[in-house]
């Protein structure tokens, strides 16, 4: 599982907790990947909705401009649970090396 990928998973169980906006996934994405820029967040956004995975649409925001909430397709919590055992099976055979 690559960074992408691990940026993918952790992008879709973010949105699988409900809808959220563009900064509501950029905060804890880029807390947890310091290295990762917003730009690439904002692109694999985008990636996701070409696939189907995500949809987005826009609400009002507290007291400015609207804003663009991204929220889960079924597709994308297929993918996700793809994703989530992809993870699983690494973790594991990791470990099975010692690494913790």
């Amino acid at each position: 599982m690559l960074k992408k990928e691990l940026l993918e998973l952790c992008l879709l169980q973010l949105l699988d907790g409900g809808d959220k906006y563009g900064y509501e996934v950029l905060t804890p994405l880029r807390a947890a990947f310091p290295d990762t820029q917003e730009s690439a967040i904002y692109a694999l956004l985008r990636g996701l909705g070409k696939e189907k995975y995500t949809e987005w649409y826009m609400a009002p925001g507290d007291g400015g401009p609207d804003r663009k909430y991204y929220r889960l397709t079924p597709a994308g919590l297929e993918r996700l649970e793809a994703l989530r055992g992809e993870w699983r099976h690494m973790r594991d055979a990791i470990a099975s090396f010692g690494v913790e």
